[in-house]
């Protein structure tokens, strides 16, 4: 395996708040890796550290082997957030042939992704009527114009209704088969087990970065969020 990317003694400053201490991890090519915690414990900082837009106080983020945010690795990286990034007076086949031509990429990727997020029923709807889950399959869609290397998504998942999670981590699985490598954050321990790989976050620390097998095997649960809260334990009991 390759590695996709490289984060050696991350620190992030916020105000007088030290969000990541000098965090440290690895993410392998090819694979779907979950960055799992509580809200509030760092995950979209480390995520926009990742895509760099992030200012960071010191501390490395290679991405496909350059620095985080260079120009010659922004195209290939695709970045979702929390908050649907669409415009709400345009439709959905608008907004995506809009993305398309700022990304320079053929107009009939427009209808690939559109198949692939499954919008089809939605295409000629204006985007700012659709549901939460529609807008958010607006956004993944768009980032997956430019065939991405590695792509970024900040709680993708929030929202959905069952169906729909699960065809989108069978989408996720399928683009890291064909060599992408995911990063999916979410703070909803049941989303682990759909990982390849996860990084486990608390308060702005990597408390493991291990399969979600291991995780179960480690704490001895047959949960994924007993597993998690018994790490957490163990960690807090173990000191910084």
């Amino acid at each position: 395996m390759t590695t996709a990317v490289q984060i050696s003694d991350l620190s992030v400053v916020r105000g007088d708040n030290l969000v990541l201490p000098g965090l440290t991890a690895t993410i392998e090519s090819g694979a779907v890796y979950g960055l799992m915690g509580p809200s509030g414990c760092g995950k979209s900082t480390l995520m926009r550290s990742i895509v760099g837009v992030q200012k960071v106080a010191s501390g490395t983020v290679d991405v496909l082997g350059l620095p985080a945010g260079s120009k010659s690795v922004r195209a290939r990286v695709g970045y979702v957030t929390q908050a649907a990034s669409v415009y709400g007076d345009l439709t959905v086949r608008e907004n995506l042939q809009y993305f398309a031509k700022v990304a320079g990429v053929e107009r009939s990727r427009v209808d690939e992704v559109i198949e692939q997020v499954d919008l089809g029923p939605q295409t000629g709807q204006v985007a700012g009527r659709l549901s939460g889950g529609q807008r958010s399959r607006v956004s993944l869609a768009a980032a997956l114009l430019g065939r991405p290397e590695l792509l970024v998504l900040d709680e993708p998942t929030v929202g959905l209704d069952p169906i729909l999670r699960e065809s989108l981590w069978i989408l996720f699985h399928q683009i890291a088969a064909s060599g992408a490598t995911l990063l999916v954050s979410s703070h909803v321990m049941d989303e682990a087990s759909r990982c390849d790989h996860l990084l486990l976050m608390r308060e702005g620390r990597l408390i493991a970065s291990l399969s979600p097998a291991d995780l179960l095997d480690r704490t001895g649960q047959s949960d994924m969020e007993a597993a998690f809260l018994q790490l957490v334990r163990s960690s807090e009991a173990a000191g910084p």
